[in-house]
């Protein structure tokens, strides 16, 4: 796997110098929830990375939900949690995967080369009776020399240009109602992006773990590999599970659409498709 690490390799590694663990979880119901959890409990050295206040910037007209975190201000964080590029790093939410892949996502987009997601998350954990802690680790200040790769992030023009030509395939990670339009509980339109096929997320995912390569093919076989593919969500958030799956099964021209859906409805002239 060459995005995923288990977690009798991280127990393996927990002590080493050069690994560092991050807890990405949180609830989309109760925002404070993940760092309560993180509180009362954590993998030992873990540092804790919010999805809003550390992975995500601030909201606008444009731009989605959770839109592309200010960059240096992450590279501050990542920094006092003791990254460099050197560092292996694991996240690791709850046992979703959506959490933890934004923040694999993310390092990755910012050219750290050594990032990786804890397959089955806490819960798999804390089921295995591993060692858990309430103690807030302390690191010395790291150097990050960041690299962005551009080729990871769909923008908004390279979206709207994709539907207008098909000249790439557009992945919409929902599930298959909100996809269709016959439901939408958050954003203030329903449906699809025109030409979208649907791809639920958590069809990738067994009771937190991540489905082995052969199954994940299975999912995608009416994909070509050598296609550009441009994966999104509702907000960028459970996109990236489908992206890390896709890049697990070989496929190598994918990008984040990190605006999403809720950025592709914010202008009023886009198109949208649903069965309603």
């Amino acid at each position: 796997m060459r995005f995923l690490k288990d977690r009798e390799w991280l127990l393996g590694n927990l002590h080493d110098e050069n690994v560092r663990v991050i807890d990405c979880r949180f609830s989309l119901a109760d925002p404070l929830q993940g760092k309560k959890d993180y509180l009362q409990g954590h993998i030992p050295g873990a540092v804790h990375f919010d999805l809003e206040q550390d992975l995500s910037g601030t909201t606008g007209e444009h731009g989605g939900r959770h839109p592309l975190p200010d960059i240096d201000d992450l590279i501050r964080k990542i920094e006092d949690a003791g990254i460099d590029n050197d560092k292996i790093v694991i996240a690791y939410d709850q046992g979703e995967g959506a959490f933890a892949a934004r923040f694999w996502w993310l390092l990755q987009y910012m050219g750290h080369e050594k990032v990786f997601v804890l397959d089955g998350g806490f819960k798999t954990w804390q089921e295995s009776k591993l060692p858990v802690t309430v103690e807030i680790p302390l690191f010395e200040k790291a150097d990050f020399r960041l690299k962005l790769r551009s080729e990871l992030l769909a923008t908004f023009e390279e979206v709207k240009i994709a539907v207008e030509t098909q000249n790439q395939v557009l992945i919409d990670s929902r599930e298959e109602r909100r996809y269709l339009g016959l439901e939408e509980p958050i954003d203030k339109k329903a449906g699809h992006i025109p030409g979208a096929l649907n791809k639920p997320w958590m069809e990738g995912v067994r009771a937190g773990h991540y489905l082995p390569v052969s199954e994940q093919l299975q999912r995608f076989c009416d994909l070509d590999s050598n296609q550009s593919i441009i994966v999104y969500c509702g907000s960028g958030v459970t996109a990236v599970p489908n992206f890390l799956a896709l890049k697990e099964a070989g496929f190598e021209k994918v990008k984040l659409y990190i605006g999403s859906f809720s950025d592709w409805i914010s202008y009023d002239e886009n198109k949208i498709e649903s069965s309603s």
